[in-house]
């Protein structure tokens, strides 16, 4: 707008206008009926271009009036001082990197499963006619309980046949000794007669060669021996007949006595009994049902002796086994999260799996749990925390994760500066890496967040201030004059 002396000419000018527009009007209104149609008609030719140009003239006024006016308040305006500007300057944590020995733990995840799994099946076949009360699902079952019981009739009376056929076979073989004995006195008595016969003919002969005995007498003394001779050799073959008749009877006594142990044994095997302390898994019995060999009844698997089948990246499973201790036989701590409680069990990895888990990405391992387990809380398929200690690495740095920028790159504060330094990953402990590179024993490491991180940047270390965490922000300060 303009000023209020600028613009008086231009009102008086536009009021005059106005009053002359008036005045034609009035006058033109008396002589309208006098005049002409031509003269009148020209005279509002006039009176409009005039009244176009008065307006024209008004708003050229008005706009050069508003030019000047804001032209003149600038330059009467009073010119301000300029503040100086001041670098930004960040407050930041800050760790002191200290060179050491250190053993970090590897947090890994896997399952329980049963060291041993025992499925129980009868060696007989049979009708159930008895049960533990105890035999279920997920109940504990001590070393030699009875599970269940198979009808033993039958097996009974197998087994009386058996022993009544070997004591048949005994008394056969008894006697078979009996007649043998028998044989064998009366192959001696033979064989004395054999000799008085044969002495007996002798001397008869020689009395025959003196003409004192007959021709008949000799005769008479040699059937005599032939007779002795003939009976000895017939007891000497039913000797023999004897003995293999006992040798007969003691293998048939042998196939009897395997029999009676045979029945003795599928008697026994009536009755089931557990073979091991542990847990069952499966129970498929039931009184009355008939059962063989080939029925799974019962599965359980030992409480005591439980493992964690977990899997190690190529590159966690590289580092322990470069380290001294290996893998096999390193110590491992089992923990079991249920119920907002946690249950810890010490093992130790007892052997690798039989194949790369290549579809896990690394290497299966499977630990052995130590010791009995308190009131058999842990079960086959629980998930698990398990810790594994780490390979011990010496002369590095252990400094907070926040620390590290693009995997590579820590700051140093130096003389409240940031200086770059270049660093390699070894390993993480929790929200703690362990590293190597350029870091030396004493630098100062920033630690906190940064968004526009760069070398020069001005810094100021607050490691009293409270930390809401890891990943704190840095506070920018600009410092005020």
């Amino acid at each position: 707008m303009c000023g209020i002396n600028a613009c008086q000419p231009i009102r008086e000018f536009a009021n005059m206008l106005t009053r002359n527009e008036e005045h034609q009007e009035y006058t033109g209104s008396q002589t309208q009926e006098q005049r002409s149609g031509t003269g009148s008609g020209v005279w509002k030719i006039i009176t409009i271009s005039l009244r176009g140009l008065a307006q024209f003239i008004l708003m050229v006024a008005v706009l050069f009036g508003g030019i000047y006016g804001m032209n003149r308040l600038t330059a009467l305006k009073e010119e301000r001082t300029k503040r100086p500007s001041f670098q930004t300057v960040y407050t930041v944590q800050s760790v002191i990197a200290e060179q050491g020995s250190f053993q970090p733990d590897m947090l890994v995840y896997g399952e329980v499963q049963a060291s041993k799994t025992i499925e129980l099946r009868p060696l007989v076949t049979g009708k159930i006619i008895e049960i533990n009360p105890d035999l279920r699902v997920g109940a504990p079952i001590e070393k030699g309980e009875l599970l269940f019981r198979i009808d033993p009739f039958s097996f009974e009376t197998a087994l009386d046949t058996a022993r009544s056929n070997a004591a048949e076979t005994r008394a056969r073989i008894a006697e078979n000794e009996a007649n043998i004995s028998i044989e064998k006195s009366r192959i001696r008595n033979l064989k004395d007669q054999l000799e008085i016969a044969k002495s007996d003919l002798a001397r008869i002969s020689q009395l025959r060669s003196r003409g004192t005995a007959t021709a008949k007498d000799v005769e008479d003394r040699r059937l005599i021996v032939s007779q002795r001779t003939q009976a000895l050799e017939q007891s000497e073959l039913n000797l023999v007949a004897e003995n293999a008749r006992l040798e007969q009877q003691k293998n048939v006594l042998s196939r009897f006595e395997r029999s009676v142990e045979q029945a003795e044994r599928d008697l026994a095997d009536t009755s089931l009994h557990a073979p091991v302390s542990g847990v069952v898994s499966a129970n498929n019995s039931a009184i009355g049902r008939y059962i063989g060999p080939s029925d799974m009844t019962v599965s359980m698997y030992e409480a005591d002796r439980l493992e964690v089948r977990f899997t190690l990246t190529d590159q966690r499973f590289g580092r322990i086994q470069s380290d001294n201790v290996g893998v096999i036989g390193r110590p491992v701590e089992v923990i079991w999260s249920i119920g907002g409680e946690e249950f810890r069990y010490n093992g130790e990895i007892d052997r690798i799996g039989a194949q790369i888990a290549s579809a896990r990405g690394g290497v299966e391992v499977i630990a052995v749990i130590d010791g009995k387990l308190p009131g058999n809380q842990l079960r086959p398929g629980a998930f698990v925390e398990i810790i594994v200690p780490d390979k011990s690495f010496s002369d590095r740095f252990m400094i907070p994760e926040t620390a590290v920028y693009d995997g590579e790159t820590i700051y140093v504060i130096n003389e409240g500066k940031l200086e770059e330094r270049k660093i390699r990953i070894l390993a993480r402990d929790g929200d703690q890496v362990i590293l190597g590179g350029e870091l030396k024993e004493g630098d100062e490491v920033m630690t906190t967040r940064i968004a526009e991180i760069s070398r020069g940047l001005r810094v100021r270390t607050n490691n009293n201030a409270s930390v809401d965490g890891p990943r704190e922000e840095a506070v920018s300060e600009a410092a005020t004059q």
